[in-house]
């Protein structure tokens, strides 16, 4: 007997096949299974998809939204003086709660891994003890991982590199980083080399906030491509953000882009927080904040899509769903072809999780028992709808359910019931 079945789903390759379950497994995929189970989820009609995958969040300071005062620029920069003031006053048990809370939304919405990163500026390192507990806390959920993040600057601020180097010892599992936070562009390449260095000594991985400014002469992503090579990182490196490709001229972008799939960098662009926050000192025309995302897929580099923020310092809205985070960066790439719509989908699942190295991940055999059955036909109307999760199950457990959304209607001589899954062809 089967712990749990899940019937007659549609996989994001348009396979219809029940899921077996036992323990935290999966234990057989196949287009029927006949076998008794403990628990049968009826997905017939439904997508059945892995979770969702979130490779660059702050965890820290999510759902502080107006603490210690609303960022009235809105921009980049005021956000970070916000936060400085928040990270200060804000005690261990507000950010445990705070993410907790977060990590029930992402529960509920299939989102079951994530990298956040931690500031690790503050000589009390309480945000480092807060989401160390967190990370224990969600375990038998959500594969957290953590980031060791200088918010400050590596060098820029006092102690940056030591107190770096004590949350690595305390068990955070990523070197982070923001050189184009420095004061000098030296100064950022210096910080890039030396934070590769740690990595590579430590057997880390190594995951930069990198030239997230519009400066099309911010261009640290090459040091990073260099260090990566020479240290033998590759397969090992994130360069978040990259904003200032979208102002970089392209002969330069075309060398640019090579050297980063030679070094098998991944890029993580995060386009709900990068197109609020980016062209904030333009008039027209008006610069949106997001990478070169199609250039780099093309090249053969790896491209998520990222949630950065949700009701912090830096961002106002946002609800742990993934979805949202594509359907936003399907729309500013210009990426409305089928193949690039389903494209989106998989960047926000099986590409997410391949990046940041979710073991067990994926539906087969011998997987991690971990799924959201959606309200949806396929990847391209999840996108379109952003649906309700029907059901959300974690190594081997339902953790969570939504009723389907369906709208009643009192219409003459209309249907009594109204789903927004798109016509059939």
């Amino acid at each position: 007997m089967f712990d749990l079945l899940v019937k007659g789903g549609t996989l994001p390759d348009g396979t219809v096949a029940d899921i077996a379950i036992l323990g935290d497994k999966i234990a057989e995929i196949a287009p029927r299974i006949d076998a008794e189970a403990r628990e049968v989820i009826d997905a017939t009609g439904d997508l059945v998809a892995p979770p969702f995958v979130d490779p660059h969040f702050h965890l820290d300071a999510t759902l502080s939204y107006g603490l210690p005062r609303l960022n009235a620029s809105g921009t980049l920069l005021e956000g970070i003086s916000l936060w400085g003031e928040l990270r200060e006053i804000a005690t261990v048990e507000e950010m445990v709660e705070r993410a907790l809370q977060y990590c029930d939304w992402a529960a509920s919405m299939g989102l079951l891994a994530i990298r956040s990163h931690v500031d690790t500026t503050p000589d009390h390192l309480n945000t480092v003890t807060a989401m160390l507990e967190v990370k224990e806390k969600v375990k038998g959920y959500i594969d957290l991982q953590l980031v060791a993040f200088p918010q400050d600057g590596l060098y820029r601020a006092p102690n940056g590199r030591e107190n770096l180097i004590r949350a690595l010892d305390m068990g955070v599992d990523v070197v982070g980083g923001i050189p184009h936070f420095e004061r000098t562009m030296q100064a950022g390449a210096e910080s890039v080399r030396d934070l590769c260095e740690i990595a590579a000594e430590r057997g880390l991985p190594v995951d930069l906030h990198c030239d997230e400014t519009d400066d099309s002469m911010s261009r640290h992503v090459e040091t990073l491509a260099h260090e990566t090579t020479r240290l033998g990182l590759q397969g090992r490196v994130v360069g978040s953000h990259l904003t200032s490709m979208h102002s970089m001229d392209n002969y330069y972008v075309s060398k640019l882009i090579p050297l980063m799939a030679e070094a098998q960098i991944a890029a993580i662009p995060n386009p709900l927080i990068n197109i609020v926050l980016q062209g904030r000192h333009d008039t027209f025309p008006k610069r949106r904040g997001l990478t070169r995302v199609r250039e780099m897929q093309a090249a053969g580099i790896a491209v998520g899509w990222g949630q950065d923020c949700v009701l912090d310092p830096w961002y106002s809205l946002g609800t742990a769903d993934m979805l949202d985070v594509a359907f936003m960066g399907m729309h500013v790439a210009q990426m409305t072809h089928p193949d690039e719509m389903a494209r989106c989908f998989t960047m926000v699942t099986e590409t997410n999780a391949a990046i940041i190295g979710v073991e067990g991940y994926g539906l087969s055999k011998g997987a991690m028992a971990s799924l959201v059955v959606l309200d949806a036909d396929n990847p391209v109307d999840a996108l379109r709808l952003r649906p309700a999760r029907l059901a959300v199950v974690s190594k081997g457990k339902v953790i969570a359910k939504t009723p389907r959304q369906d709208a009643a209607l009192s219409i003459p001589s209309r249907p009594e019931t109204v789903r927004r899954r798109a016509p059939k062809r």
